[in-house]
Formats: structure tokens, C-alpha cells, sequence
């Protein structure tokens, strides 16, 4: 009696040890991928190919960035909404398909909470008002007074219809009474191509991809969407600063499917978080002008919800 007693213990033991619970201490055990939104080229991409790397070399796995554009970034979001949540699909996710689609599309396919596991928040970045210098332009003002005398005839690109360029844009012709032509892209990268070859002359974009362009004199930064002049844009001033009420920060972050094992969450906010106290990742934040201030996961999953109510407004004015 005795005996079996003690196996059964032992049969116990070994079924806790080979259970789900010690393949997930061993995770990653193969290639994970790092779903992005948007064409290769963005924050987004630029973001996730760095960290990829960092926790390719820290984990030992290979960390994939797969993008996945279109329909302002909802694709890329049900695609890792329908992963099964083993901790082998995660999303480099970002405000569009989380805090505007949903709202600009009533019909997207996911809860931008209930759906997910929001794990690290990453940092955020501003958008500009960018003109080439083919147009003369060299304020704000000027802008506005060339749109004013033909109105719908200046076009502006953004990275996709419902994108956060997109609704800035839109959200910046209600305040400033002006009406500009809509181009959207599939992303970011392919309207910079346009925006460099003189396609477009005027567009609204994230400010770190567009860094060099301005420091070479390729593009003219007319505004910029924070609270204050940035730091990698001191001579830049803000719009609200010129009297237009126009403020909106794109943030990044790492997201799964809902119902990831906590471990494996734990884990990879662990390594995420390391990577990015490196001094290698800060440096290359910094040029990149991306403001990093720490959360946890909690935090950061309330920050999504808190975003999701602050764009509601935003995006009704935009639309209307």
C-alpha cells in the first residue's frame, strides 16, 4: 500500500515537472515573431528590429520582426488577436490599431483590451507637420495661408487612412480653418519615398525615421505635436505653441493575445526591460528622439485603456 502511495507521489512529481508549467520556464524553445503594423521604415519597424535583436542575443531564440500593413494597422492586430497565446507571436503595437481604429472603424474584428495582454510599455514618439523644400514653405503660417487662398488643392500624406496622421491632420484643418487633399499610404516608409522624390509636398509623419531628413535640409519640420519644443528639434516650435490646440504622442509597446502564461509575460517584460536600460538602446532612443518613462504592466495596460478614452473625442472631431 505503501508502495503505491509513494509511486503515486512520484508519478505526481514527474507530471508537474514535464507539464505546462516547466515547458514555459524553458520558453523560448523556437524562432518568436514580432508582428508590425507597418511597411519596414517606420518607428514601429525601426523599434522592433533593435529590440528583436537584443532579446534574440539574451534569450537564446530567434526573435522575427514580420510586418504586416494595412487597414491602419488592424491587420497586423487580428493576426495576433487569432495567435494561439503560447508565447510565440507577440506585436511590436503601437496607438493606431489600438486607440484609433477602433473607433474610426466600428467594425474592427477585436476589443483593443479585453483581446490582448498589454506586457511592456516601450516609449513614445511625436508626430511633425513635415514640408519638402521644394515648396517654399518655411513656417507654419505659411502653410495655412497657401491652403487658405486654394482650399483642397494642397495634399499631405499620412501613413494610411484612420492612421494617426490622419486624424492629426484632420484634427489640424478643424483648428486651423484650412482644408488640404488627402494622400494616405500603407505605411510610413512608402509615403517617405513619395515625400523625398516630390510626390507629396507636405506630409504628417512620426519625427524619429525623419530626423536625418531634416538634419540634411531634405525636409522642413513646421511643428510638432508635443507639449514642449523636443530636444532633437529645439528650433521647432510645438503647434499649440502657435496658437493651433493640436497634441498627440504615437507610444510603443510589446502586446500578445490574451491569455499568455504569466512566466513567459514575466520573462519577456524582464529582457525587454534590461534591453532597453542598455546604454546602447538609450543612446539610439535618444537620437531617435523617443521618450521612454517606465511602467509596469499594469500601468501600462491602463495607459492603453486611458489612451483609448483620450482619442474618442479626437477622432469624432476629426471625422466630422
Amino acid at each position: 500500500m505503501k508502495r503505491r502511495t509513494m509511486l503515486a507521489a512520484t508519478a505526481l512529481s514527474l507530471a508537474a515537472i514535464t507539464g505546462p508549467g516547466f515547458a514555459q520556464s524553458d520558453w523560448p524553445e523556437r524562432p518568436v515573431r514580432i508582428l508590425v503594423s507597418f511597411p519596414p521604415g517606420g518607428s514601429s519597424d525601426l523599434v522592433a528590429r533593435l529590440l528583436s535583436e537584443k532579446l534574440s542575443a539574451s534569450l537564446g531564440a530567434q526573435f522575427v520582426v514580420e510586418n504586416k500593413p494595412g487597414a491602419a494597422g488592424t491587420v497586423a492586430a487580428t493576426a495576433l488577436q487569432e495567435a494561439a497565446p503560447d508565447g510565440y507571436t507577440f506585436m511590436l503595437s503601437n496607438l493606431t490599431p489600438f486607440n484609433v481604429a477602433p473607433i474610426r472603424f466600428p467594425d474592427t474584428p477585436y476589443d483593443p483590451i479585453a483581446d490582448f495582454d498589454h506586457i511592456t510599455y516601450v516609449g513614445t514618439v511625436n508626430l511633425a507637420l513635415f514640408a519638402a523644400p521644394s515648396t517654399g514653405l518655411s513656417s507654419l503660417e505659411d502653410l495655412i495661408a497657401a491652403a487658405q487662398a486654394d482650399p483642397g488643392s494642397y495634399e499631405y500624406g499620412s501613413s494610411g487612412v484612420g492612421s494617426w496622421g490622419h486624424v492629426i491632420a484632420e484634427h489640424f484643418q478643424n483648428v486651423s480653418d484650412t482644408e488640404l487633399f488627402h494622400i494616405p499610404y500603407k505605411g510610413s516608409g512608402p509615403m517617405r519615398l513619395d515625400f523625398r522624390s516630390g510626390v507629396i509636398p507636405t506630409m504628417f509623419d512620426a519625427v524619429p525615421q525623419n530626423l536625418p531628413s531634416v538634419q540634411e535640409g531634405s525636409a522642413i519640420a513646421l511643428a510638432v505635436s508635443a507639449t514642449e519644443r523636443l530636444a532633437t528639434l529645439p528650433d521647432v516650435p510645438t503647434f499649440t505653441e502657435l496658437g493651433y490646440d493640436v497634441v498627440a504622442e504615437n507610444w510603443l509597446g510589446v502586446s500578445a493575445p490574451a491569455g499568455v502564461p504569466e512566466d513567459i509575460k514575466t520573462k519577456l517584460d524582464t529582457a525587454l526591460t534590461e534591453a532597453m536600460g542598455s546604454e546602447e538602446v538609450v543612446a539610439q532612443f535618444d537620437n531617435w528622439g523617443l521618450v521612454r518613462v517606465p511602467k509596469t504592466s499594469a500601468e501600462f495596460s491602463d495607459y492603453v485603456a486611458g489612451q483609448l478614452q483620450q482619442w474618442t473625442p479626437l477622432v469624432a472631431s476629426a471625422l466630422e
